[in-house]
């Protein structure tokens, strides 16, 4: 459903993605683990549309997104970090606006919209104006746009931020349960619990880099083999075990 074949993102000298290859089949949540830094949002924002690549292809559901960008982001729900909406309008003219987009309107559309905002507890926010929302309200309202439409495919970057415990709790769930029902998540993080909590599969990205992938099992047996112990110590030799040498040398010194 998500096929990143030589993925590349450079700034003058500096590369932040690395000619990624990367496939993320219908029916499963993909986490990006990585520290700040590493390109995860930089990635998400190509797959998303919203950068272009300096080389290499983004395919949503078959569909390249740089040569048929409306067409691959019909199929797309797109998750930032950071929420950014129209803080004049209402929960529900925001949702209305996000709607129209996709070219969908009507008594359908307004059931769906009043189901998403009950799920996350802004039923009563719902003609309230945005401005008026709090960071978590306004990432919940961000979430409920995504899955609006009902896309093939969500990307999602550092769902957690912002999210109160029953609100996570019910991201994940519902995470769970879109990507049971056939359609794909592609998300990052820089929390390994998180991760461990709901990917399928994960990759470790580090320089732009994939470092490794594959299910927790797979990645802890090669934490394992490599002598460490669990997916943190794994994470940790692939990205910052530099670090942390430098941190007890400040804390000898």
């Amino acid at each position: 459903m998500i096929q990143l074949h030589g993925l590349t993102k450079r700034y003058g000298s500096f590369t932040a993605v690395d000619a990624l290859d990367l496939e993320v089949p219908a029916g499963e949540l993909f986490g990006f683990l990585g520290p700040n830094g590493a390109g995860k949002t930089t990635t998400l924002r190509m797959i998303a549309g919203i950068l272009r690549p300096t080389g290499g292809t983004v395919r949503i559901g078959g569909i390249d997104v740089t040569a048929n960008p409306a067409a691959a982001k019909a199929k797309l729900g797109y998750i930032p970090d950071r929420p950014f909406i129209y803080e004049k309008l209402s929960g529900a003219e925001f949702l209305r606006f996000v709607a129209g987009l996709y070219s969908q309107q009507g008594p359908a559309i307004e059931r769906r919209m009043d189901e998403l905002l009950a799920l996350f507890d802004l039923a009563e926010w719902k003609n309230e104006l945005v401005e008026s929302y709090s960071h978590g309200m306004r990432q919940k309202l961000i979430i409920s746009s995504a899955f609006l439409h009902r896309p093939d495919v969500i990307v999602v970057d550092e769902p957690m931020v912002g999210l109160d415990p029953k609100a996570a709790r019910i991201l994940k769930d519902l995470f769970r349960e879109y990507t049971r029902r056939g359609h794909t998540i592609l998300m990052s993080t820089h929390t390994l619990e998180v991760a461990e909590d709901v990917c399928d599969r994960i990759a470790i990205i580090q320089s732009g880099r994939i470092r490794a992938a594959g299910t927790v099992a797979e990645l802890v047996a090669g934490a394992e083999a490599s002598g460490q112990r669990g997916l943190e110590g794994y994470f940790l030799q692939l990205t910052g075990e530099r670090a942390a040498r430098e941190l007890v040398e400040v804390l000898d010194a």
